[in-house]
């Protein structure tokens, strides 16, 4: 039997602000079993005390632009699932420009749980990275860990990227302040927004509080300036 996590392609392609990103997402009865992720000399253990968070999530049809015919990336890419935006992760920050990260050892992910949280992040590899970096500094189990994150990552809402994509001259500042309007309690300083080399649109990343609130982010986290142009891949034969 095949799982279906499947949302109304009608309602993503309304104007009004949309929750859903998982516009078409089929799981196997078979996933990956993914290999450990451990600490290496670039990326150290790193313990150090929480000052709040980031949630990051990545445009999808620009990640499958880029990423090709890789194998990793054939669930979200190739097997007829199709995505808006996916959640990348949900990282601690530090107090200061470091960060925690690689806490604790970390158990392989079993397969009820890569299952569960598959259609939010779809790729069983990027879920045992997520936990093993991120999830063991916070001191929770992996149900924990991904519990919060994907709770945070359904409450977004989103504004009509189809039309952001097409306004001329359209800038980081001008795509923070419409996800910000679409999302009460959320300004445009709340958020950073990345992009390729070539200016196309990767990640949001949303600054939380230590209470998990939307909150201002510091002046240290990159992204591209407010005045900075960015362009939004909308797949296909674009122009």
């Amino acid at each position: 039997m095949i799982l279906r996590a499947a949302l109304s392609i009608a309602a993503i392609a309304a104007p009004a602000a949309a929750s859903a990103q998982a516009y078409v997402c089929r799981v196997p009865d078979s996933v990956p079993s993914p290999r450990p992720d451990l600490p290496t000399l670039q990326q150290p253990k790193r313990v150090l005390p929480i000052g709040g968070y980031t949630l990051a999530i990545t445009w999808a049809p620009q990640y499958c632009r880029d990423s090709g015919d890789r194998d990793s990336s054939a669930f979200q890419c190739a097997s007829g699932n199709r995505f808006g935006f996916t959640l990348h992760g949900l990282w601690p920050d530090g107090e200061g420009k470091d960060w925690p990260q690689y806490c604790t050892s970390s158990p392989i992910l079993n397969a009820v749980e890569i299952r569960r949280n598959l259609c939010a992040t779809p790729s069983a590899q990027l879920l045992q990275h997520e936990y093993a970096k991120h999830g063991t500094c916070m001191g929770v189990s992996p149900r924990e860990y991904f519990g919060r994150a994907t709770a945070l990552y359904g409450k977004l809402r989103y504004p009509d990227m189809m039309a952001l994509s097409r306004r001329p001259g359209l800038t980081a500042g001008q795509l923070a302040t419409a996800i910000a309007r679409a999302n009460r309690g959320m300004t445009a300083n709340m958020m950073r927004i990345t992009a390729t080399r070539q200016g196309w649109l990767d990640e949001v990343w949303v600054c939380l509080n230590t209470r998990f609130a939307y909150a201002a982010c510091p002046a240290h986290q990159g992204g591209l300036k407010p005045s900075q142009r960015v362009k939004i891949w909308r797949g296909g034969r674009q122009r």
